[in-house]
């Protein structure tokens, strides 16, 4: 995906799909999938942190199965799986990467529209401009 079509969700947070190459002002570059994409070497994948534990659970995962349908009960799911201790700190952590600068929420997931990634970008942004 070239940088122009990469979803940049407010100044200074996008959401890019992990399997595209890092474009120059990525910032930092996170994973934000609970499992590591496949066939896509460590080395190759150019990232700056994997936060695992920000993922949805694997019982959502499997109900919401990408279906756009279900975008918008499964947005209202997993805003409440965020705020599980684990997922809070994890969450606490992108927030402070988005406060220094660009940050770039990387995934898996071919529709990045209807992803987890862009409910998490959409947060970050609200949480680092304060509102």
């Amino acid at each position: 995906m070239p940088e122009d079509d990469r979803v940049k969700v407010a100044p200074g947070v996008r959401v890019a799909r992990v399997y595209d190459g890092p474009a120059p002002d990525d910032g930092a570059r996170v994973l934000v999938d609970r499992l590591w994409p496949r066939g896509l070497a460590k080395d190759a994948a150019a990232l700056d942190d994997w936060c695992r534990e920000i993922g949805p659970s694997a019982e959502l995962r499997t109900w919401f199965g990408h279906d756009p349908d279900r975008f918008e009960e499964f947005v209202v799911r997993y805003r409440d799986e965020l705020d599980e201790p684990v997922r809070a700190a994890a969450l606490a952590h992108l927030i402070e990467l988005g406060k220094r600068g660009t940050l770039t929420l990387l995934t898996a997931t071919k529709a990045v529209d209807v992803s987890h990634a862009l409910v998490l970008a959409r947060l970050i942004s609200r949480r680092v401009r304060g509102s």
